[in-house]
């Protein structure tokens, strides 16, 4: 549908708290879409429009989420094309399936890793292991990360440059690390806080919204014609550079700031909401 001569030539769409329902006492989301977002993500694809995933989770965690979307099938079967997604905040861009990586920006993290582990010395530290899963300096909660977990050493993990680190904390808050943050500085990088007391470490500068302007320059789509969804403080810079912006119903004050509007929350399927006013 065009609305006052403006229509999405491309959809960009978060995934947790988005596409899928967070359980806020176990910390993360159930693997599970919904019956009308899925049909209304089909509704954008068979209308010949572009979807791209948009998420801080590693690129073999959302791989796994397009299969199960259908959206990898769904784009093949359109065009012959694959998936483009972006992932890991903006970090790394890829094509699927398979995962074949277009684009990856990497930084040192390890004067960032120090100085929070000086002040959290007990917090869980994870390194991507594309393909794999992780590097970590001891066990995530059940269910956090995807893929296999390898512990190692946290200098070894940090010896070189890194696309994303993940700081956890099952003793703190969001608002603690939002604090944390603010103390340190965490100079040379980007950070990212989710709703649990979970803190991504990007390179400096890199955002969803990095990366989705990689993408929009390979597939000619300008940002003015880009429709966002999505409810975390990762996806602030994402909903001011695309044409429309949306919020999911329970994103915090500064993210439904950020955006031209507001759906309703995930529980009531506002994405799908959001993407019926285009694609009916």
């Amino acid at each position: 549908m065009v609305r006052n001569g403006w229509r999405p030539e491309l959809v960009a769409l978060d995934i947790d708290g988005t596409l899928l329902v967070p359980d806020h006492d176990l910390g993360f989301s159930a693997e599970q879409v919904t019956e009308p977002v899925r049909d209304a993500v089909h509704a954008v694809v068979g209308a010949g429009v572009h979807v791209v995933l948009a998420s801080g989770r590693a690129p073999l965690s959302m791989a796994g989420l397009a299969d199960r979307l259908r959206l990898t099938q769904a784009v093949a079967e359109r065009d012959g094309d694959r998936l483009w997604v972006v992932a890991s905040n903006g970090s790394v861009v890829f094509r699927h399936a398979p995962i074949e990586v277009v684009h990856e920006v990497t930084f040192d993290a390890s004067d960032a890793v120090r100085a929070i582990l000086a002040e959290v010395p007990g917090a869980a530290v994870a390194v991507e292991e594309h393909g794999i899963g992780y590097r970590v300096n001891r066990e995530f909660p059940p269910g956090e990360l995807d893929g296999e977990m390898i512990l190692a050493d946290i200098e070894h993990m940090i010896a070189d440059p890194v696309s994303r680190v993940i700081i956890r904390d099952p003793d703190s808050t969001s608002e603690d690390f939002q604090h944390l943050a603010r103390k340190l500085g965490l100079q040379g990088t980007n950070y990212f806080i989710g709703w649990t007391a979970w803190l991504d470490l990007a390179p400096d500068g890199v955002t969803k919204a990095s990366g989705l302007q990689l993408v929009c320059d390979k597939l000619g789509v300008d940002a003015a014609r880009v429709l966002a969804i999505g409810d975390g403080r990762n996806d602030i810079e994402l909903l001011r550079w695309a044409g429309r912006g949306v919020a999911m119903g329970q994103a915090p004050e500064s993210v439904k700031e950020a955006a031209d509007d507001v759906a309703a929350p995930v529980d009531q399927d506002g994405a799908a909401e959001e993407l019926r006013r285009w694609f009916g």
